[in-house]
């Protein structure tokens, strides 16, 4: 793991902890790489963030700001 140039711990309460974190990051980036499902289409995920947030505009728009149902 010592094949990057080395980081400084900023934000980090200690050098184990910023370590910790390292360690959980490429576990989490190793398991989507080795994920076999299939992928989504950028195109399908552009649709429903769009929808997401011409939905927001328009519940702000009107005054309701109750309309967070999605996130």
């Amino acid at each position: 793991m010592s094949s990057l140039p080395a980081q400084d711990h900023e934000g980090y309460a200690s050098a184990e902890e910023a370590e910790a974190y390292d360690r959980w990051y490429r576990a989490q980036v190793q398991q989507a790489i080795d994920d076999t499902r299939p992928g989504i289409p950028n195109e399908v995920v552009m649709a429903e963030m769009l929808a997401i947030i011409e939905a927001k505009l328009r519940a702000h728009a009107s005054g309701n700001l109750e309309s967070d149902s999605e996130g």
